[in-house]
């Protein structure tokens, strides 16, 4: 990835969690919504906005999902107005579920963790 679509990722990554934290005040969108990453193409057309959000169900994670899309435009505007851009890309947002695939795996680590410990403290006592 070359430097400078990074930086326009950083740039809207930022600006878009102001626009979440501090302008958008739609009810249906949640106080923790986090916008985790961005991938813009290399010719600046488009952009995946990558969501994070402590939803309870999928449903609920659809509705965010909708509400942003929804929404894509205004952010789009807002980012024109912010940014010193020739083109702002035609935003997308999707899921990022990186952080309950962590939370999961750090799940199932401790478990096996769990399990092993008693197989090494016979060891031990057997050896003593």
């Amino acid at each position: 990835m070359s430097h400078r679509i990074q930086r326009v990722n950083n740039l809207i990554r930022h600006e878009i969690s102001e626009m979440l934290q501090r302008q958008v005040k739609d009810p249906r969108l949640g106080t923790f919504i986090t916008v985790t990453d961005v991938a813009t193409s290399p010719d600046f057309k488009y952009a995946k906005i990558f969501v994070s959000y402590l939803a309870s169900d999928d449903e609920e994670k659809q509705e965010t999902l909708s509400v942003l899309a929804a929404a894509a435009g205004f952010f789009r505007r807002e980012l024109g107005k912010r940014l010193d851009l020739p083109h702002i890309p035609e935003l997308t947002f999707q899921w990022d579920d990186s952080i309950e695939r962590g939370t999961h795996l750090l799940q199932l680590i401790d478990q096996v963790s769990k399990e092993t410990k008693p197989d090494q403290n016979q060891k031990r006592n057997r050896k003593q």
